[in-house]
């Protein structure tokens, strides 16, 4: 084999090398990349059924239930148009508590509840995700646009 071939086939190997390290890269990328969604989008149907994604809002005041074995959980989170009971099994953060901010992750069940697999509480009283705030934000201007509608509607 010439110097000039033997040269081909290392270049060869060496792209080829680097495409399935880019390809192994991507895939695991792919497999740990979570999506945040809203309660009112999860129940638009546009949250992926079957495969985990984050959802963030309130914990519903009153909601909180807990179960006898003193590990498990319901509450229902909410961005004030629309509300996602979850399920979790786990101890919950210290600062988990109604009318909280929360994100949960997990994946949606076959009868719309909520099954997280991890809990996280804001952690102090000013921050909150901004998509989080931002669907609030648009959750709060959608009831009030409503509430004018049906205030003129009443004249």
């Amino acid at each position: 084999m010439k110097p000039r071939h033997k040269r081909f086939v290392l270049v060869g190997v060496g792209i080829a090398g680097l495409a399935l390290s880019a390809s192994l890269v991507l895939s695991a990328f792919q497999k740990n990349l979570v999506f945040f969604y809203t309660p009112s989008q999860v129940a638009a149907n546009e949250a992926p059924i079957g495969k985990s994604f984050r959802i963030g809002g309130l914990v519903e005041k009153g909601s909180l239930k807990r179960e006898a074995d003193g590990v498990s959980v319901q509450f229902i989170v909410t961005d004030t148009a629309k509300s996602i009971p979850v399920v979790y099994k786990g101890i919950l953060p210290d600062l988990f508590k109604e009318g909280k901010g929360v994100v949960t992750q997990g994946k949606i069940g076959p009868d719309g509840t909520f099954r997280a697999e991890e809990v996280l509480a804001k952690h102090d009283e000013n921050y909150m995700p901004p998509a989080a705030q931002d669907a609030l934000n648009q959750a709060h201007a959608k009831n009030a646009a409503q509430s004018v509608v049906a205030t003129e509607k009443g004249k």
